[in-house]
């Protein structure tokens, strides 16, 4: 069997390696001084690279505003290496969204809202396949992350899509829903667990307004997104108790059911619902994740869920095993507003491979 570490360093993880670093040494090329200032970090420049955001807000790097149509293209080039084909297709069309978010809002946010010409391209350190780079694609509802040394990418968290609306009409027949595969699954997922699988799944009856590792720089221990003061005022106003608080921050041991207590069924939409994250990636990437999945086993798998179990009803789920954590919430703008996030609580921004880098260089 084909261990992840050799998928790692083989032929496709270096061809997709080269392929990223000619499109961010293109992309450097076509930018003018005073924008390659603003476009590009040293490495680590661990601050800013892993400071990261998926609301807009102020941030570092070169917007696509600030780029002429040429450097836009070399800029989309490098987009598309670090996303799959239908991933692409995703990203473009939560950017095409922000269009459609400021019509439905009626144009009411300043210059710093809702525009495609927000997301912003950043470049950690110089392309290289023998020294540490790294590069980020980012605006509001997109995070793409990467972390490379010496020609092998050691990480592409955290990867965040959002989209708001998650639902659009396009006419009485047809509507846009870019999310579609993460929602749906997960919610025939819960409804085909009978009811005593059910009960060990719901954390809470109601969900958390947001990813409960938000945009934390690592994953720890206890995280729910909101400050003591909100939690508390959220748990009143939702009327849940404390142990429901408990259950729903981040904890390293998994809660929900595992897929071990599964059938095969339910564990194979269980496969689905994890291939629809994994499938954002690049394919290389996309297959040393599977990889590392069939490793560790499908059944260590857990699976989460708080709120409501219909749609249009605000929901949470959380899928954790050992090497990954995915989160996805719906709740905001009457559960049509999702956020969802694949992360590595070990390795995000490649943490723990870049200290053992640096330690074992030094």
């Amino acid at each position: 069997m084909t261990k992840p570490t050799d998928l790692l360093t083989g032929n496709g993880a270096r061809q997709l390696v080269q392929r990223m670093g000619e499109a961010a040494a293109g992309f450097l090329a076509s930018l003018a001084p005073y924008q390659r200032r603003q476009a590009q970090f040293p490495f680590p420049a661990q601050e800013a690279r892993t400071d990261w955001h998926f609301t807009p807000v102020a941030r570092g790097g070169l917007p696509f505003a600030n780029m002429e149509r040429g450097q836009r293209r070399a800029a989309e080039k490098l987009i598309a290496t670090g996303l799959s084909r239908t991933g692409y297709v995703t990203a473009s069309t939560i950017v095409g969204l922000e269009m459609t978010l400021d019509f439905k809002e009626g144009w009411v946010w300043p210059d710093t809202g809702r525009d495609g010409g927000l997301y912003y391209v950043s470049i950690f350190g110089t392309p290289s396949a023998s020294e540490a780079w790294g590069w980020r694609f980012e605006g509001h509802h997109i995070s793409l992350n990467f972390t490379i040394v010496k020609g092998q990418i050691v990480a592409p968290t955290p990867t965040f899509f959002g989209a708001n609306p998650a639902e659009m009409p396009l006419s009485a027949m047809a509507s846009l829903r870019p999310l579609a595969g993460v929602e749906d699954l997960a919610r025939q997922l819960i409804h085909a667990l009978d009811e005593g699988q059910r009960a060990a799944v719901i954390l809470a009856p109601a969900a958390p307004a947001d990813v409960v590792t938000s945009n934390h720089r690592q994953v720890a221990e206890g995280q729910l997104h909101l400050g003591d003061t909100a939690i508390e005022d959220w748990r009143q106003a939702a009327g849940l108790a404390h142990q429901h608080i408990d259950a729903l921050r981040y904890s390293s041991h998994p809660k929900g059911l595992a897929a071990a207590a599964m059938n095969p069924g339910q564990q194979e939409i269980l496969q689905r619902l994890i291939a629809e994250y994994i499938h954002r990636m690049p394919d290389e990437l996309a297959e040393i994740e599977a990889a590392r999945l069939h490793q560790t086993g499908i059944e260590q798998v857990h699976f989460a869920w708080a709120g409501g179990i219909e749609r249009r009803q605000g929901h949470y789920y959380r899928l954790q095993a050992p090497n990954f954590l995915v989160e996805y919430d719906n709740t905001q703008n009457d559960a049509n507003h999702i956020h969802s996030v694949w992360r590595d609580p070990a390795n995000d921004f490649g943490a723990d491979i870049l200290a053992r880098h640096y330690a074992h260089e030094h």
